[in-house]
């Protein structure tokens, strides 16, 4: 039996609306012989269906069981086509495919003219809105059509062709490079976060500068651009420049600015931007600056003239909630935020075909820290678990590793130390398999193990050695990190004064001068 939630078709089928499931019946039934056809009634199945189950599809006589995975292939290529088609999903990028398209059409059928004709204006099209890869391709076939298709400008025509090509290709090869260097660092931000000591530091300051690629300023256009603020952007993110994140995502979002007409046309790379801008706000404490900009982003793409479709929305749902929840960790103010963990989990639950586990897990994390400044440890601690109970998650190490010593934390301040020891032990283990034990951690590992040993009139004092040493951390290169997942030293500082954690946060935030 098949009963898979994640089958590709079903995933599909599941995310299209009332109007791309009307559009697709439409585009089926344009020809009357489809209208009885296997893969419609394979479509109707699945849209009322909860489940994949082939044996209850071969039992309604839909389709033999041979012929099952031809028939899936059948209708999600079907579907697709039907999507390609709808005004919804057209854009720049293929409206001019579909030119160059049409172009290539024209040329195998000898109407060299025409497809010429068409070809051209797909290119300044393509120039316009910076899609050098597509006037590329545009120019290629330009080439091949002149070499079989003779006028009488040819000479000129094929030196024009040549520089178009050359200049094309320059720009293409360093976009690809800052791509590439920015997506590498990327994937090393998920796989380990942020640096944790000189070693790291100079290995992955001596990758970035040995793979940015050399350039001239008055070479780069919008898309060469925004790679290069991406690449510093996530450089600066893994070394812990807070001040460089909040400088290369503003000027990210400038970009979009000094081209508004990108906004509609790349819509992603602006939330991202946004967002980015949020979280470096967050990092350098500057609240004020980050509910304005968060106000002002939940109004922009709020905005009927705002692009909308699924991506989107499952980008705003992350972007909006964990910006949302980092406002309230600064002000302290974590039981006025508490209305937002049934909203998360109601996205979490109708994004769950489109959000990856890394994702969610960053969400639990964030709802257990809210938890935690809240006094609810018992709710801290179910949320923490649903990430270190997580076998299948291989990304961000760092995250389950904090994860492990604030659930350690969680379990004293609930009462629940019975089970102490043994949780001691297991987390050592795994931050030592993790190569993640730093003085910080060693510290609170150590002063938690040590707690059956201390009597309650001590307990004070021992939180004040614990605070002392800490304390120098606070500004540390690597070791402040700690500080970033779990605000260690305020709360302590809530233990030795016998006060609410919350009460110590609003206290600091009121003191800040951003």
């Amino acid at each position: 039996m098949t009963n898979e939630q994640k089958d590709p078709l079903f995933v599909l089928v599941k995310s299209l609306s009332k109007s791309e499931k009307r559009q697709f019946k439409v585009y089926v039934g344009r020809l009357g012989v489809n209208t009885d056809s296997k893969f419609l009634a394979l479509f109707n199945h699945l849209d009322k269906s909860d489940t994949m189950d082939e044996d209850v599809i071969v039992a309604k006589g839909i389709v033999k069981k041979q012929q099952f995975s031809n028939l899936k292939a059948h209708l999600y290529k079907q579907i697709l086509i039907s999507l390609r088609l709808s005004p919804l999903h057209q854009n720049i990028r293929s409206q001019i495919r579909e030119q160059l398209d049409f172009a290539s059409i024209l040329y195998h059928k000898g109407l060299y003219k025409q497809s010429l004709k068409i070809l051209d204006k797909a290119k300044i099209q393509a120039k316009e809105n910076e899609e050098h890869n597509i006037a590329y391709e545009i120019v290629e076939l330009e080439k091949i059509i002149e070499t079989q298709y003779i006028t009488r400008s040819i000479n000129n025509r094929a030196d024009e062709l040549t520089v178009e090509a050359k200049v094309l290709s320059i720009k293409n090869v360093l976009t690809s490079k800052l791509s590439n260097l920015s997506l590498q660092l990327y994937g090393l931000m998920l796989k380990s976060g942020y640096v944790r000591n000189d070693k790291e530091h100079n290995e992955v300051t001596n990758y970035f500068y040995s793979k940015l690629p050399k350039y001239e300023w008055n070479m780069l256009g919008f898309r060469e651009k925004l790679w290069l603020y991406k690449a510093h952007l996530w450089y600066s993110f893994i070394v812990q420049d807070f001040l460089s994140c909040y400088k290369y995502s503003k000027k990210w979002l400038d970009l979009f600015y000094e081209h508004p007409k990108m906004v509609n046309q790349n819509p992603v790379f602006f939330l991202r931007g946004n967002h980015y801008l949020l979280e470096s706000l967050y990092l350098i404490k500057d609240r004020t600056q980050l509910k304005s900009t968060l106000i002002e982003f939940e109004k922009t793409i709020s905005d009927s003239s705002f692009p909308n479709d699924d991506n989107i929305e499952v980008l705003s749902f992350q972007f909006i909630y964990n910006n949302k929840l980092n406002v309230h960790f600064l002000e302290g103010s974590f039981e006025d935020g508490e209305y937002m963990v049934e909203e998360i989990l109601k996205g979490i639950s109708e994004f769950k075909n489109r959000l990856d586990d890394h994702h969610i897990m960053v969400l639990y994390y964030k709802i257990g820290c809210l938890y935690f400044g809240m006094a609810n440890h018992k709710k801290c601690i179910e949320y923490l678990s649903k990430i270190i109970n997580n076998k299948s998650l291989k990304m961000r190490e760092d995250l389950m590793c904090f994860s492990r010593v604030l659930s350690l934390v969680a379990h004293y301040e609930a009462g629940m130390d019975y089970h102490l020891e043994s949780q001691l032990k297991e987390t050592y283990r795994f931050l030592i398999k993790m190569d993640d034990l730093h003085e910080v951690q060693k510290e609170m590992i150590k002063f938690l193990k040590n707690l059956g040993d201390i009597f309650p009139h001590q307990i004070k004092d021992e939180f004040k050695k614990l605070h002392k040493r800490l304390k120098q951390y606070e500004n540390h290169p690597y070791e402040k990190r700690a500080f970033l997942y779990l605000d260690i030293l305020s709360w302590l500082e809530s233990n030795i004064e016998g006060r609410p954690v919350a009460d110590i946060i609003k206290e600091k935030a009121k003191k800040q001068v951003r």
